[in-house]
């Protein structure tokens, strides 16, 4: 689900090769007509009490039901599904607590002899073929091929119905090439990876349904179009509560026209999990009056992982949603060995969560390598990292080789009129930042924001869709940002590494990556610059002050790299020091090494521009940021000013003694325009000496 995830071995959700519907489709209507099949247990007491705060006429109604599934019902709701012999029927499961006994247990026989690639979380990648001859290897309740099938909870609330994985499938419902398919008003709960699955599916409806407490997901839709999730809610997942991945690409080659959503959602919660919207692939998403709240963070949609149809995500709508609180920190599960232990005796159900991927704590909007995304009139605060993370994923982490895929990502995402820090009765509840960016993509703009935002300055949105002002077109994102992603990618749940130097993981100070960059950056320009001052200019007023300046910046920059200051005008005011250090440096270099002074007034210039470019106004029109160019010329630098530092040692060391006095002169003097290269004409002194 996120950048750069392919340096480690877990993949999001792997399936086997499958191509989006023809989009014939169309989101099936819920029907209310009498049940054709109807599940229930047998203990009437027990079932009795369920019913007995129900109003009046449902539980006529449900009792009704009961009596009648007594003599010609179902117990187990895999039986009633393989009864379904044609489309459009409907099944009622009367409240109670589904375990569906008969289909726990492990596969047998043939089943257990597939040959099939092996995923890596271990389960096998099966094909159809394969599912349908074994439909209970993986899934509690496999729903291969129904048509225009209605599975409805007859209960008072979703929470009356009851189907428990109890951890012993990889699914408890998957619903397979199942057109028009509708869900209604039950929990499905604790599986190995998907409470429902739907897969394939041109058509369907997840209704005031709950899941939860699952390894991996609680709604998963793949490959499928025509799909609505309304009134849903899902908790205790380790990877999100609600993952509509490569849904139906309708909008691929639109730009900023689009002509219709594959999947709507809308009236659902997803709270406390890992994140509580994701989707590698979430193409054509509409997702409105939602609330996503204390996650680890509150929504994400990337284009990180192979494999997936529709790939890089694109046009995704978001709008009126709750996205707040989501500083959830459940790596700390990880760390302490809980999630080594099997699903069952985590604790799932008292508010443990084993996140499976990375994912930077306290974000409220992740877009991850994501296109023509729209953020619109939403409530985001209360998140203590930042509102929205935006960076780019590169192709060849999906395992696309072609140089134009490499930077095809991060492009006109639009964040417009969003309510940033306050609540919707406007009660203030702050982000920490409103914007964190690696600065890659183009036509990606910001308006309405509030607080500061990391870089400081953004691209703003024009009043007509693709009108941006301070815009930038870079195909690489901020050197340092990247390592960051690049060090925190590398968690993995199963073998319990969690990065060293990511504060993700709660690294602080001098912990973190950016800092000890900073630290190394500031040793290395220290001493190597220390030793050239000495060498050139030790006896150069002006020179010693532009020296203590770039000090001073290189200072500033250790403090500015820290989690407390990264937001903030520091660093760039950091560059600005180191850049007039160096340009003052330079200029007193000229009259002894004319080319390397002049490099090194250039070196101080790009700094300067860099400062400007995070601080002020984003530089146009260029493939890299100030920043690149200021690191390749950096090296450069230091490589040439070590040379120089020992070219003027080994000069100091072989020098005549009248080079030596006129150094003492000059010491003495202060004149700075003395030459140094090579003996000085004797003047009438030096010769009366010599007579």
């Amino acid at each position: 689900m996120f950048v750069l995830v392919g340096a480690t071995p877990v993949m999001a959700h792997e399936e086997r090769p499958v191509d989006f519907p023809d989009g014939s489709g169309s989101v099936p209507a819920y029907r209310s007509a009498e049940p054709d099949l109807i599940v229930c247990k047998t203990d009437r007491a027990d079932f009795e009490r369920r019913i007995s705060d129900f109003p009046a006429e449902l539980k006529d109604r449900n009792i009704r039901l009961f009596d009648r599934c007594q003599s010609n019902g179902f117990r187990h709701l895999q039986e009633a599904v393989n009864a379904v012999d044609k489309p459009g029927m409907n099944i009622a499961i009367l409240p109670g607590l589904y375990l569906e006994e008969p289909t726990q247990s492990a596969p047998t026989g043939e089943c257990t002899r597939l040959k099939a690639p092996t995923s890596s979380f271990g389960y096998q990648v099966l094909s159809y073929e394969q599912q349908e001859r074994c439909p209970n290897s993986q899934n509690l309740i496999a729903i291969l091929g129904k048509r225009d099938l209605q599975i409805e909870g007859t209960g008072a609330s979703r929470n009356d119905v009851i189907i428990d994985g109890r951890y012993k499938k990889l699914n408890v419902i998957r619903a397979d090439m199942a057109d028009g398919i509708y869900f209604k008003n039950f929990t499905a709960q604790r599986s190995t990876f998907n409470s429902l699955y739907i897969l394939a599916g041109d058509g369907f409806v997840i209704d005031d349904v709950l899941t939860r407490w699952n390894d991996e997901y609680g709604f998963l839709t793949f490959a499928s179009d025509h799909g609505l999730y309304k009134d849903c809610e899902s908790y205790g997942n380790g990877d999100s509560g609600i993952y509509p991945g490569s849904a139906s690409d309708v909008n691929s080659d639109r730009g900023y026209d689009v002509e219709r959503y594959s999947m709507e959602i809308t009236g659902c919660r997803s709270h406390h999990n890992m994140v509580g919207y994701s989707g590698t692939a979430g193409n054509s998403v509409w997702a409105h009056d939602n609330e996503f709240d204390h996650n680890m963070a509150g929504a994400a949609m990337d284009s990180a992982f192979p494999g997936h149809p529709g790939l890089p995500q694109d046009h995704s709508k978001f709008e009126r949603n709750l996205i707040h609180d989501n500083n959830q920190d459940y790596y700390r599960h990880v760390r302490e060995g809980t999630c080594a232990k099997p699903p069952a005796e985590r604790g799932y159900e008292k508010g443990v969560v084993c996140p499976q991927i990375p994912v930077p704590v306290g974000s409220g909007v992740i877009i991850a390598g994501g296109n023509y995304n729209l953020f619109q009139d939403n409530w985001i605060y209360g998140n203590q990292r930042t509102a929205f993370v935006l960076h780019a994923v590169p192709g060849f982490i999906r395992g696309e080789e072609g140089m134009e895929k490499q930077w095809d990502t991060s492009h006109h995402n639009r964040f417009i009129g969003n309510h940033l820090g306050v609540d919707r009765e406007d009660n203030s509840r702050p982000n920490r930042t409103s914007v964190w960016w690696d600065g890659q993509g183009e036509g990606n703009c910001w308006s309405g924001l509030a607080g500061p935002s990391n870089p400081r300055t953004l691209p703003e949105c024009g009043d007509k869709p693709g009108e941006v002002s301070g815009g930038s077109d870079r195909i690489a994102g901020e050197p340092v940002k990247l390592v960051q992603l690049l060090v925190c990618s590398e968690y993995d749940v199963r073998a319990r590494k969690l990065p060293a130097g990511c504060d993700w993981y709660g690294a602080r100070g001098v912990e973190r990556i950016e800092t000890q960059i900073a630290i190394a950056v500031a040793a290395v320009l220290a001493l190597v610059g220390g030793v050239l001052w000495r060498r050139t200019l030790r006896h150069d007023r002006w020179g010693a002050a532009a020296a203590g300046v770039g000090l001073a910046g290189l200072v500033v920059d250790v403090f500015g790299s820290s989690r407390s200051y990264d937001h903030t005008v520091i660093p760039a005011v950091s560059l600005l020091l180191l850049g007039l250090g160096w340009a003052g440096m330079g200029l007193r270099l000229l009259q002894r090494r004319r080319v390397f002074g002049w490099v090194t007034v250039g070196l101080g210039a790009l700094t300067v521009l860099d400062a400007c470019d995070k601080a002020v106004v984003m530089v146009p029109w260029t493939p890299f940021s100030p920043a690149w160019l200021r690191t390749l010329v950096g090296v450069a630098w230091v490589v040439w000013a070590v040379i120089a530092a020992a070219g003027q040692a080994e000069q100091v060391g072989g020098a005549t003694s009248e080079s030596r006095s006129q150094d003492r002169a000059t010491a003495a003097t202060g004149d700075d325009d003395v030459r140094t290269e090579g003996p000085a004409e004797p003047g009438p002194d030096t010769k009366m000496a010599a007579s």
